[in-house]
């Protein structure tokens, strides 16, 4: 019966750590390039239980393995192998604003693309392509952390701007009209653009060991190895004006949500169930 306690509360723990994960999910579900996370489980290892001597001291003769004698053996069900971020690709929404970018990854490849972001722990991948101009003339986001280039923290000084699906920055661009247009052509108003830098695109060799970390960002780890850039024909595209929603669905998470409190609820009584026949055994079989 003490077994089936522990596993009906090994099972409430699992459950909690999925409502987690989920709610999480839920309340990110706005969110520029955000990607929902899956709680993996995997069986727990059963447990050897040995019989101890009354003092508590279990027997290991020098040099040997344990003598003492073998009881059974104790499953605790599950537990949490890993809470796995699923990088599938957003929706793609339409802003029309210059400093809105997002990533459109290539169709059958397996490794998602990253904005680079200079933080002030260092270099970190980002989705969120929402970017502002700041009063130095660098493109920042929200928390007023720089995008990088190849180059270094891509500075455009004015919004007239234009990035290309490459990833290549021009400023200056086409205020005027083309003289081979014929109409309405102003040489001084006209001006070649220039290219400045491209965007720093990365990815990694294993993303599912990326961390997650701060309000956008994954740090990458020995697991998912450093960043590093595609290969020409494996390059996404950069698309200007376009952002990319979180790929997070509200019913799935919603139906989710519906068998863990299901779950939980199992779990639950099951405890309770072995806690009164524990009960019955001591004070009425024992009496």
């Amino acid at each position: 019966m003490i077994r089936g306690i522990y596993t009906g509360a090994n099972g409430m723990n699992l459950q909690q750590v999925r409502m987690d994960v989920i709610a999480n999910n839920l309340a990110n579900v706005d969110k520029t390039g955000f990607k929902r996370d899956t709680t993996v489980f995997k069986t727990f290892p059963e447990l050897l239980l040995h019989r101890f001597n009354d003092d508590g001291i279990g027997k290991t003769p020098m040099g040997s393995f344990d003598t003492a004698p073998l009881v059974g053996k104790l499953g605790l069900g599950g537990e949490v192998n890993e809470v796995y971020t699923r990088f599938e690709q957003g929706a793609v929404k339409k802003t029309d604003s210059p400093f809105d970018m997002m990533i459109q990854d290539k169709p059958g490849l397996d490794k998602p693309a990253f904005f680079s972001v200079m933080t002030n722990r260092g270099e970190r991948l980002s989705r969120s392509g929402s970017f502002i101009l700041d009063r130095m003339g660098y493109l920042v986001n929200p928390q007023g952390f720089p995008l990088m280039g190849e180059k270094g923290p891509i500075q455009i000084n004015q919004g007239n701007f234009l990035v290309k699906e490459n990833g290549d920055v021009y400023v200056n661009g086409r205020i005027g009209t083309k003289p081979e247009d014929g109409v309405n052509f102003d040489q001084n108003r006209f001006e070649e653009p220039v290219l400045i830098d491209r965007i720093k695109i990365r990815t990694v060799e294993n993303p599912r060991h990326l961390d997650k970390e701060g309000d956008s960002f994954y740090a990458d780890t020995p697991e998912s190895g450093e960043p590093r850039p595609f290969r020409v024909e494996d390059t996404p595209q950069i698309l200007q004006g376009y952002l990319e929603a979180s790929n997070v669905s509200v019913v799935t998470e919603m139906v989710e949500m519906i068998e863990v409190n299901r779950a939980y609820e199992a779990n639950s009584k099951a405890l309770q169930t072995h806690d009164q026949l524990l009960g019955r055994l001591i004070n009425e079989v024992a009496r």
